[in-house]
């Protein structure tokens, strides 16, 4: 009895400390505990995610594939389920950026070479400096200025990344059918952010569609945007000559965009997914409709948590869609068909 009373109190008696020590079930304000403990923002603290490790992958044999295939898609992140993945408070980019300048992930160099094309072997690694010049962020030169606007020094400042400007990432995926454990399943194996390269000179040249001359100071007498320019005369209609009123002229039909330049969003650097999943799993994504989700960005790919379109697939001319399909409806058409065909070869392993 004296055993079950001793209990009893110890369990009353750390209980009400426990209850004493929160801040969050205080009735009145108390200076001292604050000294102790640490304030939370919120009425639990979250580390779970933080203490979460990476779930590994079964292992293949070699002879136990007997399908495979390697797909290259691009996640867009203005598309609305991918909206997490450009959230302010957990960016992707910035995550991987952040690993990278802290030694915790390597980059890749995705520069295409003679023994590799496409530039995502993983084969020349990229010093931190050199990833962050690719994004317009390494260190500037800033000159200091005494009070008669002189010159008195210099120092080299870095650059602030605006991670709104990747709007994309491609990933480079194999698709692989287990015989040996009857899945037929993803595995990522790098990951890219695309970025749009600023070519010198691209945006002064004007496009025109062909056929049309580029109007010169010799084929032009009057500067359109310059009010004070003396103006051509108009010339005067012959008498003979029909005046064309706006129902006997013909429709303008509007010039297509396909004369603007385009440039192709191309890769800054690659990383390698097994390795980026020891950094992606202990950063929770962001969700809309519920803060106590608990996903990381590791379970987000894992269990496909996204939406993409497919780039190319491994071919034996090594083609990618565009360079077979100019029409971008008929892109994504060839797109869903090449997704149709992986989900077709799945269902007809089996018999129902």
């Amino acid at each position: 009895m004296k055993k079950i009373l001793l209990f009893s109190s110890i369990f009353i008696g750390t209980a009400a400390t426990a209850q004493q020590a929160n801040i969050n079930n205080s009735i009145q304000p108390d200076t001292t505990i604050t000294d102790t403990i640490e304030v939370i923002d919120g009425y639990v603290m979250k580390t779970d995610i933080n203490n979460r490790e990476v779930v590994p992958y079964a292992n293949i044999r070699q002879t136990d594939i007997a399908f495979s295939k390697r797909i290259w898609r691009e996640i867009d992140l203005r598309e609305k389920l991918n909206k997490a993945f450009a959230s302010p408070k957990s960016s992707l980019i910035d995550i991987l950026l952040e690993a990278i300048q802290a030694g915790e992930l390597t980059a890749y160099d995705p520069t295409p070479t003679k023994e590799d094309p496409n530039g995502d072997s993983f084969k020349t690694k990229l010093a931190p400096d050199q990833v962050m010049a690719r994004f317009g962020g390494d260190s500037i030169l800033v000159e200091e200025y005494n009070e008669n606007n002189e010159v008195i020094g210099s120092s080299y400042q870095s650059r602030d990344f605006d991670a709104s400007q990747v709007v994309k990432f491609r990933i480079k995926e194999d698709w692989i059918f287990d015989k040996q454990r009857s899945v037929f399943e993803a595995r990522i194996v790098g990951i890219a952010p695309l970025i749009t390269p600023d070519i010198p000179g691209m945006s002064d040249v004007p496009m025109l569609p062909p056929g049309a001359a580029l109007e010169t100071p010799e084929t032009s007498s009057a500067d359109p945007f310059d009010p004070f320019a003396p103006q051509p005369e108009p010339q005067e209609i012959q008498a003979d000559e029909q005046v064309a009123t706006d129902q006997d002229l013909p429709p303008v039909e509007a010039v297509e965009d396909s004369f603007s330049p385009q440039i192709d969003a191309t890769p800054a650097f690659w990383v390698y997914f097994p390795e980026a999943r020891h950094v992606l799993v202990n950063k929770e994504v962001m969700n809309r409709n519920n803060d106590a989700t608990g996903l990381s960005y590791d379970d987000v790919f894992i269990k496909r948590m996204f939406a993409s379109y497919i780039v190319k697939q491994s071919n034996p001319e090594d083609l990618r869609i565009k360079d077979y399909i100019g029409d971008d409806l008929e892109r994504l058409f060839e797109s869903e068909r090449i997704k149709k065909a992986l989900m077709d070869y799945e269902q007809d392993l089996w018999s129902y």
